[in-house]
């Protein structure tokens, strides 16, 4: 049933020779890895004018020159991942820049706050689609929290059926969204230029408003500044283009810049234009698309659904990046192996996985808010921005290649914006930034044990060249098969152990809750086995694992005086169904474990098959 289930789900496996076939093309890879930075221009002219109107609505029309501040930074942050896509072309973005170029910890740093920040990008992006779907359906705005949830296993699902398929996918609503913000605004323009719309601005460029300062303006372009999240992708993805790889991956961060440039001068030029105050009901991008097209009518109800398919979407770029990462991590030895395995249909199956089921809790957490989680997610996001195109200056001081001083300084001024993002971030919202001060170093803690433990094995089970590997020869071989009762599964362990051991011995623990029990056991079994030394254990605590443990423990120390060997033989059934192995087996599970931890024991189990 679950092998049905899961061929249904995600689909038949692919060879591995098939893995060439799932590289990606421009056209593709723009749906796959744009969604996210261009999704954010849904919920980034809307970040500055939240900010903004906490002063006055007068106050809007600052958005401007903060939206061209935003594009500025956007300028250099493109053209620093350009230069990263040819001088690592292998992937990994600011992790590899940072880990070569700052050592192992900035890249830890870079690492982290990337792995944390893709799981805030599921978050972010599902919540905000979420937004959009109530902001036309205002009657499932207190199932926020569910529907996020549900489309985040929705995406998991589809990332869990490859790259290729589920860029196919994406390319409907990245591409739909893209036809309609276009058709929105230039039909906005349009009416603009026309005298068809009437100017509504809540006060005229450059007029004076009483209370703004500084402090207000940079919070408003940190928050805007959430706009430019996911841009990093495509530098993350370089290895999954098709030759050649950097060109079209520069190319693609070339057209994904531009059209997210375009997209957020518009909305943000128009929310002023328009007039547009935020409204907790109504995201900004929903009123003016009700100004451009007259009112709820298809135009604005095809946009709300372009805006909520590609918000929910966005996230998918989360899970095209974040498993590729903890790849990269776990061949540096500072993530478990196991985010280095391939599934059936040749991703990063558990990178899938681990990041979708901590982007749900972290909605959980955050109760489907998606302003609750915007400042955690920009640090997340400028950390690495700042050490990667800090390293890339470094990278450029030290290889001297080209024009390189102007690459240099381009790479300075994205540094040094994103660095005071980061200080801003802390000091004007460290109420919701804080997390991030204890979640960095519990996961550079977990980074370095990580990476120690695996070292450490490494040094355990390498063979030095010039050695001989000294193996141990027994005289004999000790084995102990537990028995619960005589049964056919008793019978064959028993057999089984005879084949094997020159010593076997059958060892029962018994309970006070069943005083003949014991007596019974013993009896049917001398009479099958005579030739087997049978020994009866009393636990007066019902307690299997302790006894037995103890008893292991005596017979391994005299057959190690004896040069024998130790096998403790595990007797279990396999049921016909798995699910039925829920129903068996938990004694065999514990003691197994337990004797696990014994340095000279081996344990072995001994299945018998069931067929009802």
């Amino acid at each position: 049933m679950w092998r049905y289930l899961k061929r249904v789900l995600i689909g038949k496996p692919l060879k591995t020779l098939d893995e060439g076939q799932a590289h990606l093309t421009k056209f593709k890879a723009l749906a796959l890895l744009s969604s996210d930075a261009l999704s954010s221009v849904a919920y980034g002219t809307e970040q500055i004018t939240t900010v903004l109107v906490t002063l006055s609505a007068a106050a809007i029309w600052y958005s401007l020159p903060i939206a061209a501040v935003v594009l500025i930074l956007l300028l250099a942050i493109t053209l620093s991942y350009r230069q990263i896509i040819n001088a690592y072309p292998s992937g990994g973005g600011a992790y590899v820049v940072a880990t070569k170029n700052w050592g192992s910890n900035g890249g830890l740093i870079a690492g982290g706050s990337l792995l944390v920040d893709y799981m805030l990008t599921v978050a972010v992006s599902t919540t905000s689609g979420t937004e959009a779907i109530t902001s036309a359906i205002p009657s499932l705005y207190k199932y926020s929290v569910a529907i996020s949830i549900i489309i985040v296993f929705l995406i998991m699902f589809l990332n869990l059926r490859g790259m290729s398929e589920s860029a196919n996918f994406l390319t409907i609503p990245v591409y739909f969204f893209v036809v309609m913000i276009s058709v929105m605004i230039i039909w906005g323009f349009y009416n603009i230029f026309t005298g068809h719309v009437a100017y509504h601005a809540t006060a005229d460029f450059g007029q004076p408003v009483a209370g703004i300062s500084l402090v207000l303006l940079i919070r408003a372009f940190s928050a805007g500044s959430a706009s430019l999240t996911g841009v990093e992708a495509i530098s993350n993805a370089v290895p999954n283009f098709n030759e050649p790889k950097e060109k079209n991956a520069a190319n693609t961060l070339a057209i994904m810049s531009l059209i997210l440039a375009a997209f957020f001068a518009g909305i943000t030029f128009m929310s002023f234009y328009f007039g547009i105050i935020p409204n907790p009901r109504a995201t900004v991008l929903s009123q003016i698309a009700a100004t451009v097209f007259g009112g709820h009518g298809i135009g604005f109800y095809l946009l709300q659904l372009a805006t909520a398919m590609i918000l929910a979407v966005a996230a998918n770029t989360g899970f095209s990046a974040f498993p590729i990462l903890a790849y990269n991590m776990a061949k540096d030895k500072f993530l478990p192996h196991a985010f280095m395995d391939r599934g059936d249909r040749l991703g990063y199956s558990n990178g899938i996985i681990i990041l979708a089921v901590g982007a749900a809790i972290l909605i959980v957490i955050f109760h489907g808010q998606t302003n609750l989680l915007i400042p955690l997610y920009a640090v997340g996001v400028f950390v690495p921005f700042t050490l990667s195109q800090s390293g890339m200056i470094i990278h450029w001081f030290r290889e001297r290649e080209g024009i390189w001083l102007g690459k240099a300084t381009i790479n300075l001024v994205g540094a040094l914006i994103s660095l005071a993002l980061v200080i801003f971030l802390f000091w004007q919202h460290f109420n919701n930034v804080w997390p991030y001060l204890i979640i960095m170093p519990v996961l550079m803690y977990l980074f370095h044990k990580i990476h120690s433990h695996y070292i450490k094995v490494g040094q355990q089970l390498r063979v030095a060249e010039k050695t001989k590997v000294q193996l141990h020869d027994y005289d004999g071989a000790t084995v102990i098969v537990l028995v619960g009762n005589v049964t056919r599964v008793t019978r064959g362990a028993i057999n089984y152990a005879r084949s094997i051991g020159d010593y076997v011995i059958a060892m029962h623990v018994s309970f006070d809750e069943n005083p003949g029990k014991e007596h019974k056991t013993a009896n049917e079994f001398k009479a099958e086995y005579p030739d087997v030394r049978f020994v009866d254990i009393h636990s007066s605590y019902r307690s299997i694992a302790t006894p037995t443990l103890r008893f292991v423990d005596v017979i391994a120390k005299r057959a190690e005086a004896k040069n024998y060997s130790t096998t403790v033989l595990v007797p279990q059934f396999v049921p016909k169904h798995p699910w039925q192995l829920v129903l068996h087996n938990q004694s065999a599970l514990r003691l197994r474990t337990l004797l696990n931890s014994r340095e000279n024991i081996i344990v072995s189990t001994y299945n018998y098959h069931l067929h009802e």
